[in-house]
C-alpha cells in the first residue's frame, strides 16, 4: 500500500476537525487541582488543571475571566466546564474553560472572603463614603425581579408609609449567571433617571441562589451609584458583597422600603405641629404689626402739620394767658405801688399840712423858707401861707422857744 505522507498542519487540522465533531469533547465538565494560574495583561488567563493521573492545560478568556469572583490559587479544586479543543501552534489539545467554580460551599465562602478582603482594601467599603438617606424623597427607583415577592412587598410598605413618592422599577434577574450584567444594566438605567434614593433587593435564599450579588461587577456599579443606595438582600442573616458597598443596608426588602420613607402618619403630626407653630408666630408678628402701626399713627399725627399747628395754637394761648396774667400782676402791683405813693404823696403835701393849721413862712428878703428864729431878722417882709392864702407880715422882733 502506498502511503501519502501529512503535512504537520494538515494532521493537525484533521485531529482538531474530530475533537470539533465530537459533542461530548464540546460541553465538558472537569474536576481538578489548580496548578500554575496567571492572568495576562490582556485579561486572559492561563492554567492547568490536575490530578494524581493527568493534566489538563486549560486557557480562559479576558470575556469568561470577568466573570470569576476571585482568582483561584494554586492547589484549589476546582470544577471547570468549556471545551476540549487543539493548539495548533504547539500542538496541544487544551481545555478553552468557559467557567470556573470552587469545589464545594466552603470554596464559595472562602471566594467571598477573599473578594471582601480585596474590595476593602480599595475603599469601597469605607464608611466615610457612606451618604446619609434624604428625608423627603420624590422619586424612588428599585432594582429586583418583577415576578419577585420583594417587589410586592416593597411596593406595599411605600403605599402605606409615603404614597407622595414616584415609584421607577428597573427590572433584572436577581439569581443565575445572566444575573449579574442583568443588575449591573438595570442600576446604570436608574442612574440616568432623576431619582433621590434607589434599593437592590431580591428575597432570601441560600448562597448559590444570592451569589449574584457577590459579583465584583454588580459590587463596583453599587458603589458608583450617584445617590443613596439601600440594599435588603435576603433575610436578616444573610449578608452579600452589596451591602458593604451601599449607603445602607436594610435586613429585608420591606426593611429597606421603610428605610427609605418617612411615616405619613408621622409627618401628618409634624405638618400639625408646624401648623400650630406658624399659627403662633403669625399672631404673635399680627401683635408686633399692629404695635409698630400704632406707633406710626402717633409718630405720623405728631408730625402732621394740623397737628403741629394745633400744637403751636395751644402754646401761643398758653403764652398769652401767661402774659395777660403777668400783665394783670404787673398792673395790679403798680396800681398798688401807685396807691402807696399817692398816699405818701398826700402825707407829703405841703397843703395837707396847712390844712392842718400848719403854716409856711417866706422871707422875701432871702427868697427861702423860715426854718429857724434866725432865719430873720426885724423888719424882714414874710409871706404867711396858710391853707386858703397868703398873709404878709412884718418881722418886729425874734423869741427863742426856751424849751428847744
Amino acid at each position: 500500500m502506498q502511503w501519502t505522507p501529512w503535512s504537520v498542519g494538515e494532521l493537525t487540522t484533521y485531529i482538531s476537525t474530530l475533537f470539533d465533531e465530537d459533542e461530548i469533547l464540546q460541553h465538558v465538565l472537569v474536576r481538578g487541582e489548580v496548578s500554575n494560574w496567571s492572568r495576562a495583561s490582556s485579561g486572559h488567563c492561563y492554567f492547568t488543571i490536575k490530578d494524581s493521573k493527568a493534566q489538563l492545560k486549560c486557557v480562559m478568556w479576558k470575556n469568561a475571566a470577568a466573570h470569576l469572583l476571585v482568582d483561584p490559587l494554586d492547589g484549589d479544586e476546582v470544577i471547570v466546564w468549556g471545551r476540549i479543543g487543539i493548539y495548533p501552534t504547539r500542538g496541544l489539545y487544551q481545555l478553552y474553560a468557559e467557567g470556573l467554580q470552587p469545589v464545594g460551599q466552603g470554596a464559595l465562602y472562602a471566594q467571598f472572603d477573599a473578594l471582601k478582603r480585596r474590595l476593602d482594601a480599595e475603599g469601597l467599603f469605607d464608611t466615610a463614603r457612606k451618604r446619609p438617606l434624604p428625608r423627603y424623597p420624590r422619586r424612588i427607583g428599585i432594582v429586583t425581579s418583577l415576578q419577585a415577592a420583594a417587589l410586592r412587598d416593597i411596593l406595599h410598605v411605600l403605599h402605606r408609609r409615603y404614597p407622595l413618592a414616584e415609584v421607577i422599577i428597573s427590572p433584572t434577574l436577581v439569581q443565575g449567571d445572566e444575573a449579574p450584567p442583568q443588575i449591573v444594566n438595570a442600576l446604570r438605567r436608574l442612574y440616568r433617571e432623576n431619582v433621590d434614593v434607589i434599593l437592590l433587593a431580591r428575597g432570601g435564599g441560600s448562597i448559590e441562589e444570592l451569589w449574584a450579588f457577590n459579583d465584583e461587577r454588580v459590587v463596583r456599579t453599587v458603589a458608583e451609584s450617584p445617590v443613596p443606595l439601600i440594599t435588603g438582600v435576603g433575610h436578616e442573616t444573610d449578608f452579600t458583597l452589596v451591602d458593604f458597598a451601599a449607603d445602607c443596608r436594610a435586613p429585608t426588602p420591606s426593611a429597606a422600603a421603610e428605610m427609605a420613607t418617612p411615616d405619613h402618619a408621622d409627618l401628618l403630626a409634624e405638618v400639625q405641629r408646624m401648623r400650630q407653630a406658624l399659627e403662633t408666630l403669625a399672631r404673635q408678628r399680627l401683635v408686633h404689626w399692629h404695635r409698630d402701626i400704632e406707633h406710626a399713627w402717633q409718630r405720623l399725627d405728631h408730625l402732621a402739620p394740623t397737628s403741629h399747628l394745633q400744637r403751636l395754637k395751644h402754646e401761643v394761648a398758653l403764652r398769652r394767658q401767661r402774659l395777660t396774667d403777668h400783665t394783670h400782676t404787673r398792673l395790679h402791683l403798680a396800681r398798688a405801688q401807685l396807691t402807696g405813693a399817692h398816699a405818701q404823696l398826700r402825707a407829703l403835701d405841703p397843703h395837707a399840712v396847712l390844712q392842718r393849721g400848719y403854716a409856711m413862712v417866706r422871707n422875701t428878703r432871702t427868697g427861702h423858707f423860715v426854718h429857724s428864729i434866725h432865719d430873720v431878722i426885724p423888719g424882714d417882709q414874710l409871706h404867711i401861707h396858710v391853707s386858703d392864702g397868703t398873709i404878709h407880715a412884718t418881722t418886729q422882733r425874734q423869741e427863742a422857744d426856751h424849751d428847744a
